[in-house]
């Protein structure tokens, strides 16, 4: 059993909140027979249907084959958050890369901030936009750190949307003393996950792209992809499984592990207790190393992200686990119902630096977001496209990063990650 299948009805989003409250969902046909495309695409998440769009606007005729429904993966299921730069601390790029190909990797992860609003701006896209993300330190030495790292944003980058903010300003914007301060980047956004990725398959269909879900990859071969009731034949292959590959190809899969995260939504709070925890409806998240992450609905629900594990079956009380790391931080929500509770599986690599990979004879893998796949999928894909035309640079670049297999090979790198996750969980408790 992968995770495809795991703990989801075949076909059917999560029943989440997003869900319910998602534009109308269009349907795309099953794959059947024997076709062939310019460009095959496996995954119908962000970073699949960018590339469909990008490619599509560019002349390719391509095919996306998604196992269920479009979105239907993390890219449907996630936080809502849009982040700013890469999901790496851009000082680690720096001190691994060099200063160089750092600020190469810091105008992308900008870029891909920027192309998510031109392309919900652009194609009107209705997925509730917002502006402001807030970082906040869960330990006091990290307050310092957030500090010291908007200050070089600003120094080095020029990057003047952020700033830091003290412990006082903290608890004034999210009603809470857990925290030690942090900073504030009103570049970061946060959006409705489900309907901006409908919107990215709409685009993609009217640029010409062609989306087949309920469509399973059985198989994967140079020029060949197979499915349970048809095969396309095609010159390039883009894998954005993500993390639902389901070891589909084994040498993109060492690279990337599956990893589950959970997430509540709550009834309205009101008025005045939503302005409370959340005083300017910012994107809210923490510096534990399983962390918690919040904001507000457009009609004022909590929704609330945290819990993670590397199992495939989903623990059976999510809300009681998500509950708890909520009212850790916000023991006044205890008498406010919790209406939603759903899991998605996202994928890390061991470095947290995206996967670009090169499989040979005309195979591209990417993925590995590592939480920050609306910006950087997106971005992503884009850069697929890119490399599938013949414009490689910023493909270049992202595949020098260093991306290593997870330790213990096939059988023992998810429960040498297990004990790794529970020794930094203890770490947050301390």
């Amino acid at each position: 059993m992968g995770y495809l299948t795991a703990n989801d009805r075949p076909g059917e989003h999560a029943r989440s909140w997003y869900a319910e409250t998602a534009a109308p969902l269009p349907e795309h046909p099953v794959l059947v027979g024997d076709t062939r495309a310019d460009v095959c695409i496996i995954g119908g998440g962000y970073a699949g249907l960018s590339a469909a769009l990008h490619l599509s606007q560019r002349g390719y005729d391509v095919r996306v084959l998604e196992a269920h429904r479009i979105g239907w993966g993390a890219s449907g299921r996630n936080g809502g958050q849009v982040g700013i730069g890469p999901r790496r601390d851009i000082r680690d790029y720096e001190e691994r890369v060099g200063r160089d190909d750092a600020r190469k990797i810091w105008e992308i992860g900008i870029e891909a901030n920027r192309l998510v609003r031109d392309l919900v701006a652009r194609h009107e896209i209705s997925c509730d936009i917002a502006d402001g993300y807030l970082e906040c330190a869960w330990r006091p030495g990290d307050a310092d750190d957030l500090t010291d790292y908007a200050e070089h944003l600003r120094a080095v980058y020029a990057h003047e949307t952020v700033r830091p903010v003290d412990r006082t300003e903290m608890t004034d914007l999210i009603g809470t003393e857990r925290y030690h301060g942090g900073f504030r980047d009103d570049m970061g956004a946060h959006l409705h996950p489900l309907n901006y990725a409908l919107g990215l398959g709409q685009a993609a269909v009217a640029a010409g792209a062609v989306i087949h879900e309920g469509s399973v990859v059985t198989e994967v071969a140079p020029g060949h992809v197979t499915t349970a009731k048809g095969t396309v034949t095609a010159q390039q292959i883009l894998l954005a499984c993500n993390g639902y590959l389901d070891g589909l190809l084994p040498r993109p899969a060492r690279r990337m592990l599956p990893l589950n995260n959970f997430i509540l939504a709550t009834e309205p709070l009101g008025e005045a207790r939503a302005q409370k925890v959340n005083r300017d409806h910012l994107c809210v998240c923490d510096t534990r190393f399983v962390l918690n992450y919040f904001r507000l609905s457009p009609e004022g629900r909590m929704l609330w992200g945290g819990g993670e594990s590397t199992g495939r079956v989903f623990p059976a009380d999510l809300k009681a686990l998500v509950q708890q790391r909520m009212l850790e931080i916000y023991p006044d929500l205890a008498d406010v119902a919790i209406t939603h509770a759903w899991g998605g599986t996202l994928a890390i690599t061991a470095s947290r630096m995206p996967l670009f990979q090169s499989l040979g004879d005309g195979v591209l893998a990417i993925g590995g977001w590592s939480g920050s796949g609306i910006h950087m999928a997106t971005m992503g894909g884009k850069i697929a496209a890119e490399a599938i035309a013949g414009q490689a640079e910023r493909w270049d670049v992202l595949a020098r990063m260093p991306v290593p297999a997870f330790p213990g090979g096939d059988w023992f790198r998810v429960p040498l990650m297990r004990l790794a996750m529970a020794w930094y969980g203890l770490r947050d408790r301390l």
